[in-house]
């Protein structure tokens, strides 16, 4: 076993973060660890880690080694490659520089001063370090944040390779699905099992889900015969009956977190009229940079789901401000309808003033909303978000990065917009709001857009989605994530089938009317050019793997030479069949 946790509690100022939990991590588990926003998940990890104390007992086994991923890395050196080789050479073997190169080229990091970076590259040089440690066990929080979906599938392909154990925190409910054989939810401080993935995660929560909504039932009854002894006017006079009023109140608070858990958004949009946005030939570049995209065109139509998808660095989120109106385009134009009132839910938006107070921030948007035909108050409003009256006076900045946003996400709700514009709106959001959100855009009765490296998301509320093609043009492809990988697979089997038609439609080749060494020369071209084609292949599936950029540059080298060689060969092939065709 490599690691044994045994009661350990953890406390807040106001209630058990954690509380009595029991774990084991054991050789060839990968285990994903689930729940709300601020429920302990970091804390726990940092727990096991041993960067946060606790009340308990950790047992490791002897010689464990382990690495932790932390949400806020810090580095001691003052560029990418200086960090990554002084990690690296901390490491019980050597590690090739090779390697280093080619992990920081797949998460698109390359060598620069640490201080110039975003919070998402810094993010990704964290998680660079993670993959090559020499470790038995990984502690990860929340890998895939800011990685694109090209990285995310190259991460699920290297953990599943790996003999590791791996605990990480993680809301990509595709990623989950594809790499964990456990998932342990974390639900007010109690830590829950289920064996398989995502799927089996659902279909064990359901069941749980059930059973507490007829403990519920049973509570509520419970409570409302309470409730008429105390409305009865019984005086609290003696023991017995202080103890019963007592466990009126203890049922009162229990039923009221019943209540919050179980609530769902309704909908709400100021109404959008027949001109909505439509765009024509937008092109963008900075001052003195490369053009990011071009000759972009689109009519959106009502209530449309649209998608963007791209590598990051391709100007997904430059093209989003450009439709939103917050930059300019350098060509083309954006029309929008004079009815059109956006809401931007972006990334980093909630950074300002982390000093002021949650309900102050939302109180700048309202103070009440009418809501599903009734008036409700911003306190009311944070509680259907999850947030509870006991945290609303509370500093933004206590809160966590996922309950912030969560908080920033109602306000943009709350403005009542008909177009919403998503920029990544499931980092750092729980499941549980991941749902809430998808629940709500299933009946938002306005235009929804929206970048995201979220695969399922993307899956769960997209009628169609653009595609960045390597050009700076978009490609549209109908449905969501899995529509559009699936239609690129077959796009790339119709054009494999196609070369082949053409192969086998090449004419016979005779050998009248050939010279003796022409003879020989055509009798070899065949078997020269299926060897200079199977080489190519081979070098372009080199290429699809990880490695350094500068051993990606030498095999583009030799497949240049390679593709080179063939074409010269197919048209010294064509040249004597020509020759052969006009003896005849």
């Amino acid at each position: 076993m490599y690691l044994t946790a045994r009661d350990i509690t953890k406390r807040w100022t106001d209630r058990n973060v954690l509380d009595h939990i029991d774990l084991t991590i054991d050789q060839n588990d990968r285990i994903g660890l689930v729940g709300a926003n601020g429920c302990g998940k970091s804390t726990l990890l940092q727990v096991l880690a041993g960067t946060e104390s606790c009340d308990g007992q950790i047992e490791r086994m002897k010689g464990l080694t382990m690495h932790y991923l932390p949400q806020d890395p810090v580095f001691s050196r003052e560029t990418v490659l200086e960090e990554m080789k002084a990690h690296a050479a901390a490491q019980p073997e050597a590690i090739e520089e090779f390697e280093i190169s080619s992990i920081l080229s797949r998460l698109g990091l390359k060598d620069q001063p640490i201080h110039q970076l975003s919070g998402g590259q810094r993010k990704r040089l964290a998680l660079a370090k993670a993959l090559i440690t020499r470790c038995q066990l990984l502690l990860l929080d929340e890998p895939t944040n800011h990685l694109d979906a090209e990285m995310i599938e190259w991460l699920e392909n290297r953990l599943r390779k790996e003999n590791q154990a791996v605990l990480m925190v993680t809301h990509d409910r595709w990623f989950l699905d594809r790499t964990v054989n456990q998932v342990l939810e974390l639900d007010e401080g109690r830590l829950y099992r289920h064996d398989g993935g995502y799927e089996s995660y659902l279909e064990n929560k359901a069941a749980r889900q059930e059973a507490k909504q007829l403990a519920a039932h049973k509570l509520d009854r419970l409570y409302k015969q309470e409730l008429e002894w105390v409305r009865a006017g019984v005086q609290a006079r003696s023991t017995k009956s202080r103890s019963r009023l007592d466990r009126f109140e203890e049922l009162r608070k229990q039923r009221t977190k019943v209540q919050e858990r179980s609530l769902k958004l309704v909908p709400m949009a100021s109404r959008l009229g027949k001109k909505s946005l439509a765009w024509q030939d937008v092109a963008f570049a900075w001052p003195d940079g490369p053009e990011l995209f071009h000759d972009v065109s689109y009519q959106m139509k009502k209530q449309e789901r649209l998608g963007f998808i791209g590598p990051n660095g391709c100007g997904k989120s430059t093209l989003f401000k450009v439709l939103a109106g917050r930059l300019k385009p350098v060509k083309g134009f954006v029309e929008t309808g004079e009815t059109v009132k956006t809401g931007w839910f972006g990334q980093g938006e909630l950074t300002d003033d982390l000093s002021q107070t949650v309900i102050s921030y939302i109180e700048k948007t309202a103070q009440t909303i009418p809501w599903d035909g009734q008036e409700f108050t911003a306190a009311q409003m944070l509680e259907k978000f999850l947030i509870p009256r006991s945290m609303q006076h509370l500093p933004l900045g206590r809160l966590s990065g996922g309950e912030r946003r969560r908080v920033y996400l109602l306000k943009v709700l709350m403005e009542a917009p008909n177009v919403l514009f998503l920029d990544e709106p499931t980092n750092d959001l729980d499941l549980v709001t991941l749902d809430i959100l998808e629940d709500y855009l299933d009946g938002f009765p306005g235009i929804v857009l929206t970048v995201s490296h979220d695969r399922y998301f993307m899956d769960r509320v997209c009628d169609s989605v653009f595609v960045f093609q390597p050009d700076g043009t978009l490609r549209q492809y109908m449905g969501g994530y899995t529509e559009y990988r699936e239609r690129e697979k077959e796009e790339k089997e119709e054009r494999k089938q196609e070369q082949n038609r053409r192969s086998a439609q090449r004419p016979r080749l005779t050998k009248q009317g050939l010279t003796y060494m022409e003879k020989k020369e055509l009798a070899a071209l065949p078997q020269q050019m299926e060897e200079l084609q199977a080489a190519i292949d081979s070098l372009n599936e080199q290429m699809g793997s990880p490695m350094a950029f500068e051993e990606l540059q030498v095999l583009t080298e030799k497949r240049d030479v390679l593709e080179n060689e063939l074409a010269q060969a197919e048209s010294r092939w064509l040249e004597l069949e020509e020759k052969q065709e006009g003896r005849e």
